[in-house]
């Protein structure tokens, strides 16, 4: 979503950087790119100007100019800044799901992804949160949208109001705050009717359905390839219905993100939740300074690490550390090591989330370097036998033949893998011996070097940035680009929430 934003003011900073001393008009010439940047990127002008008049008086001055590294102080500067934008003046915490059963209004227009949304909200609330939720859909004028919801609530294991045909939506938000109160639900969420344009009749359901029920979150959800017209379209519904919070969803189109950095400033509402795609987990909670940094390339480890609670097995993480730190490394390491890029996301996703690597992704793209490389190497590594996974050192000439043709791939191609897998499986011993593993797990996890809770969010949260401070030379390169590995060993520690 960001990406040309990213790419214009890293080409900035870039500059910025390597000058040295900077003078004051220096910083006023970078400040000027930065605000053709911000309003290319569709960021409001009123928000751009005072962005940027907010940068430049703590960035032009004695304090900057004669520092020792002045560009970096200059991008520290931006960051705070944006950290600043995206947050507002609090913190809205938690959602208010606190007095059972709450209820939860979704509103906003039509298309943008409200019933997706329902789901992807009820998804959560039921697996992170343990709440007990129950989804009703108020929309009674677009067709099967009733039925669309009950078909997501199937899919993802949550209770939907039955549909009662010829009941307008008042009477279905009362009908959903009953049986929410007698079945012992935690939260009932309503999805009400959205249109193609902000009109009267529009407004006027809704605030009918926020009259019967006084919802304790009215969550506006806006589509984030919508643009400028995103943030007219937040401020008429908090005028008339009162929005608590903002969810954008599509956030990982090819839109140019001015809304969500437009949005807080302008309307003054929190931004609470980002829709990152069609799967029903594809939603995350809209951190101010973890988006800041992914905008100016700083990666966001906190992210990664999510994704590796979620997708890697404890029993399993265990086990692989510990044949790491004994130096073993073979096919079957490697196959487990890329299906686990697959599962977080990909590479794209993961180079966007180290730091110092988010340049690097289009590189790799254009030097073959893609999902499809992961399948590929993974369909070699299938049509190899069980020995010759565990010990890549039997395969002679006819055996890669075979494995080659097996896969459906030429042999060149495996002997690229087989290199890699030699470079990692070196790597590995040179870190078991001199105790670099172990160093970094203690870096990471403490003084034994022992996991995490994964249990607890604050534990991994500490655990994620001490992994972004601690990771080692190298450890960050890509396959097949220079040896090293996908992921930092490390990561392989990090277990999943049983």
């Amino acid at each position: 979503m960001f990406e040309s934003l990213s790419d214009r003011l890293s080409g900035v900073f870039d500059r910025l950087t390597k000058q040295g001393a900077l003078s004051d008009e220096d910083v006023k010439t970078a400040l000027r790119e930065v605000r053709v940047a911000l309003l290319e990127a569709d960021v409001s002008l009123a928000v751009a100007r005072d962005f940027v008049a907010a940068v430049q008086d703590k960035a032009t001055g004695q304090s900057v100019t004669k520092s020792i590294t002045p560009g970096q102080q200059v991008v520290k500067i931006v960051h705070d800044e944006l950290v600043s934008v995206l947050t507002g003046d609090s913190d809205p915490g938690k959602l208010k799901i606190d007095n059972a059963p709450a209820p939860i209004l979704m509103v906003g227009l039509q298309g943008s992804g409200k019933t997706t949304t329902t789901a992807k909200l009820a998804k959560r609330l039921t697996e992170r949160d343990g709440k007990r939720v129950l989804m009703a859909s108020l929309d009674v004028n677009r067709p099967a949208a009733m039925e669309q919801l009950e078909i997501l609530g199937r899919q993802i294991g949550v209770d939907t109001l039955p549909i009662v045909k010829g009941e307008d939506p008042v009477a279905i938000a009362k009908r959903a705050k009953t049986q929410a109160s007698l079945g012992g639900y935690d939260v009932y969420m309503l999805d009400t009717a959205g249109r193609l344009h902000i009109d009267q009749e529009l407004i006027a359901q809704a605030a009918a359905v926020r009259d019967a029920v006084n919802p304790r979150e009215t969550l506006l959800v806006v589509d984030g390839l919508t643009g400028q017209d995103a943030v007219n379209v937040a401020t008429e519904f908090d005028d008339k219905i009162g929005v608590s919070g903002v969810v954008l969803t599509r956030m990982d189109g090819d839109g140019r993100g001015g809304a969500a950095l437009s949005m807080r400033k302008v309307t003054g509402k929190p931004i609470r939740f980002v829709g990152l795609g069609e799967k029903m987990d594809a939603i995350e909670t809209f951190e101010a300074e973890r988006i800041a940094g992914r905008i100016l390339g700083m990666g966001d480890i906190v992210a990664l690490v999510e994704k590796a609670q979620q997708t890697i097995e404890a029993e399993q993480a265990e086990r692989m550390m510990k044949r790491f730190q004994k130096g073993r490394f073979n096919m079957n390491d490697l196959k487990m090591q890329l299906e686990q890029m697959l599962k977080m996301g990909g590479m794209e996703s993961l180079m966007g989330m180290l730091p110092g690597m988010g340049k690097m992704a289009k590189q790799a793209q254009s030097a073959g370097f893609d999902d499809t490389m992961l399948k590929r190497q993974i369909a070699l590594i299938n049509s190899m036998t069980k020995k010759e996974r565990a010990n890549p050192d039997l395969l002679q000439a006819s055996r890669k033949k075979r494995i080659a043709k097996g896969a459906g791939l030429e042999v060149s191609e495996l002997n690229k893998l087989l290199k890699q897998q030699k470079q990692m499986a070196d790597m590995m011993k040179k870190m078991g011996k001199g105790g670099m593993l172990k160093q970094a797990m203690k870096g990471m996890f403490g003084k034994g070097g022992e996991m995490p809770d994964v249990n607890d969010p604050a534990a991994m949260e500490k655990a994620a940035k001490m992994l972004g401070k601690q990771l080692p030379p190298g450890m960050g390169k890509l396959p097949g680009m220079g040896g090293g590995m996908g992921l930092p060993p490390g990561l392989s520690g990090l277990g999943r929430k049983k």
